[in-house]
């Protein structure tokens, strides 16, 4: 039977070091089909990706979102932020989403994953929703990059809530929108990572 663990609280979080975060100068803005195909070939070398999107926040009763806007994947050593305004790169992220033998990695995904289907058409293939992977080792409360971030590396994760309900669908992002949504992909795959989950199975 497994233990239950225990996740750190928003208080307890707050007063650990911040997580060392991806830079601009590696993060990759992919707007064109050929920074896509650059981008898909960096990508194929990896085993996994940190994996996340944005959509334009919708504001009113009944309105409908055409997100995802932005796809962001990520290795260790770099981020790519897709904008998916022109249809040959929204090709290229389509076919990266629905290659198999990667997992794509990170937190809430469901609705990134019905979004997708809706809008690129594919079935993403290899998704890992890494909560489900703390259920599993015992973590009762649903976990998110902040808790995960603490309690495997015992760092604080920065969101920025500003960021985060900013417009995704515009044709220029800024650059906190750039490291907001690169890291977001980055830690999840650093979670990936510290969960032994690309070891074999002994």
């Amino acid at each position: 039977m497994t233990a239950h663990q225990t996740t750190p609280d928003k208080e307890a979080i707050a007063l650990l070091p911040p997580f060392e975060r991806l830079g601009l100068d590696r993060i990759t803005l992919v707007n064109t089909g050929k920074q896509a195909i650059l981008a898909y070939d960096a990508l194929l070398s990896a085993r996994a990706w940190g994996f996340d999107t944005e959509s334009k926040p919708t504001f009113h009763v009944g309105e409908i979102s055409d997100g995802p806007h932005v796809l962001q994947l990520a290795t260790r050593e770099q981020a790519w932020v897709f904008q998916l305004h022109d249809p040959d790169c929204r090709a290229v992220a389509a076919d990266l989403l629905a290659r198999g033998g990667i997992d794509k990695a990170g937190f809430g995904l469901g609705d990134d994953r019905k979004r997708i289907i809706q809008k690129l058409g594919i079935e993403p293939a290899g998704i890992l929703e890494l909560n489900a992977v703390f259920h599993a080792r015992g973590y009762r409360k649903d976990m998110g990059v902040k808790g995960a971030v603490a309690v495997l590396f015992n760092q604080r994760f920065q969101k920025s809530k500003k960021a985060a309900t900013s417009n995704w669908a515009n044709p220029r992002l800024s650059e906190s929108q750039l490291v907001y949504a690169a890291n977001d992909a980055y830690a999840a795959i650093c979670v990936w990572d510290a969960l032994g989950l690309g070891q074999p199975a002994l």
